[in-house]
């Protein structure tokens, strides 16, 4: 049972920087497993904010396109932990955000078209203008 929990999120003004961490635990986690971070607004559905593979997918990331230029996803798996860098930060980046993973066996075609295999409690993060 692979484990996440987030952490860094907080209260920002409109146009400050933020980083957001997530610790990974567990003995089925893998540095061959892609990882993920969402958002949920209030009232509104989660969606994708960034994507990055494992080793083996070379550590391939995507983004949002409300997050491109912004945010930044990494890893680092001799720490088991992952990261969103987010600057420029605007009032409607406000939502609760989610660290997740999938299954080191999943292929590419599955990490780009359904939801990870294992998620974090959420983060909240809130922008101010």
């Amino acid at each position: 049972q692979v484990q996440l929990v987030e952490s860094g999120g907080g209260l920002v003004q409109a146009g400050g920087s933020l980083g957001l961490s997530c610790t990974t635990s567990g003995s089925s986690f893998s540095r061959r497993a892609a990882m993920a971070w969402y958002r949920q607004a209030p009232g509104e559905q989660r969606e994708l904010v960034a994507r990055i593979l494992g080793n083996m997918g070379g550590r391939r990331t995507a983004y949002a396109d409300s997050a491109k230029g912004r945010f930044t996803i990494s890893r680092d798996d001799a720490k088991n932990t992952l990261y969103l860098q987010m600057n420029s930060l605007k009032v409607e980046d406000t939502a609760v955000y989610y660290c997740a993973a999938y299954k080191e066996t999943r292929i590419l075609s599955f990490i780009t078209s359904a939801p990870p295999d294992y998620w974090g409690q959420g983060t909240q993060v809130t922008v101010s203008s």
